[in-house]
């Protein structure tokens, strides 16, 4: 007989099949959505406008394919296992060259794992993509506890300390005594908090958010003009984008029934990040010019990856977990990270971190480049740039 324990830390094949019923579902409700009237001004400042919510919904109803993704997702190895209660999807594909370095990395809100699949041949199989077989990765892709595939914690408390206590758990189970760890948006900050857990294996971090600036409570130094540009951007992103950040911070529920109801309200909510990739996803809808692989497709698998799950919820309390965290630690200074740390600052990011701030946050950084193209979702923009930086922040490491 298997024993209670085995069975909890049981690592399980995954496979999807949604049922044809839900597609079709899906369809009806898009098709009967129930539109405002067009906004006032030519811009996003009242939010996600109509040309381009419009054209995206009619390509999801009319030509849009989830069986595509499903059939990619499922080429893939997944797996569960539950961790701390709470059933733990991921994807863990190993390098077919030896000695490969483990790493996890963390997608985070609105995107899922979905924005990490194009980095996975660049990384596990670094010669068939311009590397070379000593920058291999195995690579495990974790989904957020609440996102995609995991299930929804049932209780408070899953802030992004218990999610990086959890990843430590799951690097463990799977044999990883050495290890790195990467992230972006929410899963930079589970990655940063990694970093000042310093989980026994894991080697280094590499981040391509500031989260440690965004948000702060005394703004860093402005000297320079590329400080200054920081600055200014960092404004911009609170005074008149920072809508969704406050609203799943204080009244995820709230907002948790328009995201479960209607997939439109849903695919607005999603798009109304950031100006860059919110720019991105018009064109690639109005005018079918996608940026790097930020096509039409790829878009609306995210957007149907969440409503397929009945996430939209549950991936909202994630703000408000880490709000409710900040709150409790204000005040406090956190851990110091004494792991070492690679940052790659992209250009169409919410802010590009200067490498001032950066060896502020991180005293021993050992790794820091500005790239000259991609943006906030930088692994699903730009996936071999990405990769190339991943290679390169973890090169000394190995």
């Amino acid at each position: 007989m298997t024993s209670t324990v085995e069975t909890a830390t049981e690592i399980r094949p995954f496979q999807l099949e949604i049922p044809e019923e839900q597609l079709d579902d899906l369809r009806r409700r898009v098709a009967a959505t129930r539109w405002p009237s067009k906004e006032l001004v030519p811009d996003r400042s009242q939010g996600v406008r109509l040309g381009p919510l419009q054209e995206l919904a009619r390509y999801w109803a009319t030509d849009y394919d989830w069986r595509k993704a499903e059939a990619k997702l499922n080429a893939l190895p997944q797996f569960t296992t539950e961790i701390d209660g709470v059933e733990i999807h991921f994807i863990h594909v190993r390098s077919r060259h030896e000695n490969a370095l483990p790493l996890i990395m963390t997608h985070g809100w609105p995107g899922s794992v979905m924005e990490l699949l194009d980095t996975i041949g660049p990384l596990t199989d670094p010669t068939a993509h311009g590397g070379d077989a000593e920058d291999a990765f195995d690579l495990v892709l974790p989904s957020l506890p609440g996102y995609g595939f995991s299930a929804e914690p049932t209780e408070v408390g899953w802030d992004p300390g218990r999610t990086a206590r959890a990843w430590a758990e799951l690097m463990h189970r799977l044999d990883n005594a050495r290890y790195v760890a990467q992230g972006g948006d929410l899963g930079a900050i589970v990655t940063d908090v990694m970093g000042r857990q310093a989980p026994e294996g894991l080697l280094g971090i590499h981040m391509n958010l500031l989260v440690t600036t965004l948000g702060a409570a005394t703004p860093p130094p402005g000297d320079s003009e590329e400080e200054r540009a920081a600055l200014d951007a960092i404004n911009t992103f609170t005074t008149s984008g920072f809508g969704y950040f406050l609203e799943q911070s204080t009244r995820p529920q709230t907002i948790g029934y328009a995201l479960l109801d209607s997939p439109v309200a849903l695919a607005a909510w999603l798009l109304d990040h950031d100006t860059d990739s919110y720019e991105k996803i018009s064109h690639a809808f109005v005018d079918g010019e996608p940026s790097g692989h930020l096509t039409r497709d790829q878009i609306v698998d995210n957007i149907t990856l969440y409503w397929l799950t009945g996430t939209g919820a549950s991936a909202a309390r994630a703000y408000w977990e880490l709000g409710r965290v900040q709150a409790l630690a204000a005040g406090q200074p956190p851990p110091a990270v004494s792991l070492p740390v690679g940052f790659t600052t992209f250009p169409g990011e919410i802010f590009q971190a200067p490498r001032s701030w950066v060896e502020q946050s991180y005293p021993n950084l050992i790794y820091f480049n500005k790239v000259d193209k991609g943006g906030h979702f930088a692994a699903w923009e730009e996936p071999e740039l990405f990769s190339e930086e991943v290679r390169a922040a973890f090169k000394s490491l190995r």
